[in-house]
């Protein structure tokens, strides 16, 4: 593997091993609840047109999502402090718990071929998780 085309490769075998994990899991809502849930993890409390920019989506489509997760307890709305006419949209309890199962049901897709690698190149792919979460840490 070259550097050249490093961030490429990175992307592309991210995505194939979430698309593997995601395939053989199941999840306890759908992927793209999961994944906006995870968003609204992340990021801490956001308002759905910050969350539908992030997502690349209008906001009456993340409206309709964001609505789905609090439906089912997952997501909650609060004033936002800085603006009354605006809501912020948090975790919840429930959607951390939930959240965390999915990403246990996941593991368990991968961990059986993790532990099939040898102690080196586990090592080695400890070493590069810490590495992506510096790079993942890096402010702009």
């Amino acid at each position: 593997m070259t550097g050249e085309h490093l961030g490429a490769e990175l992307l592309s075998v991210v995505a194939r091993l979430n698309r593997f994990a995601t395939q053989r899991t199941k999840l306890p809502l759908p992927w793209a609840q999961a994944r906006l849930l995870s968003t609204i993890e992340d990021r801490g409390a956001a308002r759905i047109s910050d969350l539908a920019c992030l997502d690349h989506c209008s906001q009456p489509t993340m409206t309709t999502q964001v609505r789905r997760l609090e439906d089912a307890g997952l997501v909650s709305r609060t004033v936002d402090p800085l603006d009354g006419r605006a809501v912020l949209i948090r975790i919840t309890k429930k959607g951390r718990q939930v959240l965390t199962e999915a990403r246990i049901d996941r593991a368990a897709v991968i961990d059986p071929r993790l532990e099939r690698l040898t102690a080196e190149d586990r090592e080695t792919l400890a070493a590069a998780v810490e590495v992506i979460e510096r790079v993942l840490a890096q402010t702009d």
